[in-house]
């Protein structure tokens, strides 16, 4: 599923697009996709002026001119890509209809806009921007870890007590929003601090030094477009390439990047889902 970093290469990719301009046409070609579209969708898009294109955590919010936001997810699979853009920071030629087009917007401008989604795990939903941040997806996100609110004395307060793995802990969406399991597992290499680690056993110091390697992590991530492992793609089609930065993550019974550490790349599971990390250098 793309993390932060995908999410907010497409959101750049979408703006000269979509950042003010007018949706002439809305196609919904399906009533749902992880859960039903809103009652009139098209016709609610149709003639709406894109004001802001944001991100929250994973979702890409428009705030239009109607006073609504067109909260998007991609899901799995889900990609949005651009076509037509006049101003030439695109492939002109609007490609052939495929399959699992199953919203597209049609720009003013010229350009269009296609969400591509064969597993259907994405999701749309259209909400008051006044009361967007009170919606259930977002109400429950703690602060973004690009932004202001995500500092050290708060993860050092979200982590005291806490008996569950420091990767669970960075995986909760409620104590730092948008990270997921790929830039978590580079993060707390980068730390040196291994993802068995009890949250609350960590020192402080060591809790703060999490804050800035964060951001680093996510911000040379989103520099090379995000990370492209299965379905991924940038809003102009092309790769993401953070994932030949890897350190741990994928290279499993490789050797340690850390100079003079001579251990092994190892894979763990946890709550179901795979950690790679150094034994060696990661306590």
């Amino acid at each position: 599923m793309p993390e932060l970093p995908e999410v907010e290469t497409v959101r750049r990719g979408l703006t000269p697009a979509m950042e003010g301009e007018v949706i002439e046409r809305a196609d919904v070609n399906r009533p749902d996709l992880r859960w039903p579209f809103p009652e009139r969708m098209a016709e609610r898009l149709t003639g709406a002026r894109v004001q802001r294109l944001g991100r929250r955590s994973k979702y890409i919010l428009a705030d239009l001119d109607t006073g609504e936001t067109l909260l998007i997810h991609l899901g799995m699979s889900g990609r949005m890509t651009v076509s037509g853009d006049p101003l030439g920071q695109f492939v002109h030629d609007h490609p052939m209809p495929e399959k699992h087009d199953h919203v597209v917007f049609h720009m003013a401008n010229g350009a269009r806009v296609t969400f591509n989604d064969p597993r259907r795990f994405g999701a749309m939903d259209l909400l008051p921007t006044a009361t967007a941040a009170e919606h259930k997806l977002l109400s429950v996100l703690g602060p973004e870890p690009l932004g202001n609110d995500f500092h050290e004395q708060h993860l050092v307060d979200s982590f005291r007590g806490k008996n569950t793995p420091v990767k669970s802990a960075l995986l909760d969406q409620g104590i730092v929003a948008g990270l997921g399991n790929i830039y978590v597992c580079e993060a707390l290499f980068r730390a040196g601090i291994s993802p068995r680690r009890k949250a609350g056993k960590i020192s402080a110091a060591r809790v703060a030094t999490l804050v800035p390697i964060i951001r680093q992590v996510l911000s040379d991530a989103i520099d090379a477009g995000g990370s492209s492992l299965k379905d991924f793609r940038q809003a102009d089609g092309e790769l993401g390439y953070f994932q030949h930065s890897f350190d741990v993550y994928g290279r499993e019974d490789e050797p340690c990047r850390t100079p003079g550490c001579g251990g092994t790349v190892t894979r763990i599971t946890q709550s179901g889902r795979s950690s790679f990390y150094c034994p060696q250098c990661q306590r």
